[in-house]
């Protein structure tokens, strides 16, 4: 890869963004980071706390924070939340500084990978599957316009889509 090595997990929760971003670290020899895990450590509460207290907002402006500060590192992967792309200062940030790797899954993927997570405040709804088909069709514009490669993971081992993910990043630096 190139000198700039930092490499981004987007897409939506339950894509597998903190799984695939450990196991890429391993693979690249790179640090990893988690957005949602730093906000968490920087403000020594939870995200449904964030969420209760301060509301979607709230949560997201501590994630612009977290997300300038971690796209200024060298040599990470860093997952982020789901919900990261929609502030354009976190897009532009992603796309200037490293390789923006977006994670594509399905709704029932999705609703499989997150079904017993209480971790996730934007799912306390009646109806979560609706709420995830509403944030796709929201992010999945946002996703794609900062993607420099898109990896579907429905159905696949961590280890594949991450050796998927080196050897896209690899033939993508090849051909620039």
């Amino acid at each position: 890869m190139t000198e700039n090595r930092n490499v981004y997990l987007i897409g939506p929760m339950g894509s597998g963004k903190t799984a695939v971003g450990r196991q890429l670290a391993k693979l690249l020899h790179l640090e990893f980071h988690d957005s949602d895990v730093e906000v968490e450590r920087r403000t020594g509460v939870d995200i449904p706390y964030i969420f209760e207290r301060e509301g979607e907002a709230g949560f997201r402006e501590r994630e612009r924070e977290v997300i300038d500060a971690l796209t200024q590192l060298s040599n990470v992967i860093v997952a982020t939340g789901g919900g990261a792309v929609l502030l354009p200062e976190n897009r532009e940030h992603l796309a200037a500084r490293g390789h923006v790797v977006y994670l594509k899954t399905g709704i029932q993927q999705q609703l499989e990978r997150t079904r017993h997570g209480r971790q996730r405040p934007l799912l306390y709804t009646d109806d979560p599957e609706q709420r995830l088909r509403d944030l796709m069709a929201q992010r999945a514009p946002l996703y794609e316009s900062i993607a420099n490669v898109t990896v579907a993971t429905d159905g696949r081992h961590v280890r594949a889509v991450a050796e998927e993910i080196v050897e896209r990043l690899k033939s993508q630096v090849t051909s620039e």
